[in-house]
């Protein structure tokens, strides 16, 4: 598994990173025993950063993490803060901030948190900066190793980008949202930022394996927020309405000469961006994992597949997203 340097924390991090949302039951029902198993390919296949957050499932996800951590060296884990512990959206207080922060250390049994991450926090919040004081100073007291920023626009990473210690950026990217591609990637760059790259496949969108009025359970996001019904609708299908998005991920699986199956050539495309540092999909299933590992080992893109994916994006799927971008 190649590598890449992920900002300020100097760490070299697998390209591949795994996402642990899924591990909170978001996406369907997984396991303990599928947990664990997941996390064990990761550890075999030498994914060695791991992304979770305390809201999901409710801390479930941390606490599958914690059991798996033990056996992982050289595994980096982030978490996140501010969205659960009655926090969002106007409950920010350096203590309450402290007690979530501590609350995460715990569910994955370490006394310093690697990574912690603002958990799209409202953008006034972000603006006023009160709330990275505060972690530069749980920072000093050896609570967290590193902080960086988890934003739903390019806008809200710009204004993450003023805070002289962040030292990662994790940001909605794909094929179906390309906007941070123009300057918000340079501009972090500069700031020695890493990119973390979520949702790269819209949701499954881009696995190209969805037909229109596919269904899913219940309990997964993408039937209770398709439309951005309990949060961000970006969080979900990148914001597209759902037969949208299967339809554009037909044209695009239409126009692809490289022969790979779309999650590739999808997963390649972030990789050819020199300033991601690792794009963590989730995953409900190890072989899923083992086949994100894959599309990482493929050449770069062809120029002119780019180049129309691009227009794509800008003439047709762009104006299709709701929501901010």
């Amino acid at each position: 598994m190649k590598q890449r340097r992920l900002g300020k924390t100097g760490w070299d991090v697998s390209e591949i990173g795994l996402g642990c949302w899924q591990l909170g039951n978001s996406f369907g029902d997984v396991s303990d025993n599928d947990a664990q198993a997941i996390l064990s390919e990761a550890r075999r296949l030498g994914v060695n950063f791991w992304d979770t957050a305390n809201v999901y499932g409710g801390g479930q996800s941390e606490q599958r993490v914690a059991v798996a951590l033990n056996q992982s060296p050289g595994t980096r884990v982030a978490t996140k803060v501010g969205r659960g512990d009655d926090m969002f959206a106007n409950g920010y207080v350096k203590s309450r901030v402290k007690q979530s922060i501590q609350d995460s250390a715990r569910r994955l049994g370490v006394d310093t948190i690697d990574l912690i991450q603002t958990h799209t926090i409202p953008p006034k919040v972000m603006e006023d900066g009160e709330i990275y004081t505060w972690l530069e100073d749980f920072q000093q007291e050896g609570l967290i190793r590193h902080f960086g920023a988890s934003v739903e626009t390019v806008e809200e990473g710009f204004i993450c980008l003023r805070q002289p210690k962040l030292a990662s950026l994790q940001i909605i990217f794909s094929l179906f949202r390309q906007d941070a591609e123009d300057k918000l990637l340079a501009a972090a760059a500069e700031k020695d930022v890493g990119i973390i790259v979520r949702l790269p496949l819209a949701s499954g969108l881009l696995s190209g394996k969805f037909g229109k009025g596919h269904k899913f359970a219940d309990s997964d996001h993408r039937t209770f927020n398709a439309n951005g019904e309990k949060f961000n609708v970006g969080e979900t299908f990148a914001g597209l309405p759902f037969d949208k998005g299967v339809e554009f991920a037909e044209r695009m699986t239409a126009m692809n000469t490289t022969g790979w199956p779309l999650a590739h050539v999808a997963i390649r495309w972030l990789l050819g961006h020199p300033q991601v540092s690792t794009v963590i999909a989730g995953v409900t299933r190890p072989d899923q994992l083992a086949q994100n590992v894959a599309a990482a080992e493929r050449p770069a893109l062809p120029a002119d597949l780019n180049a129309a994916y691009g227009k794509l994006y800008r003439d047709e799927v762009r104006p299709n997203v709701r929501g901010s971008i």
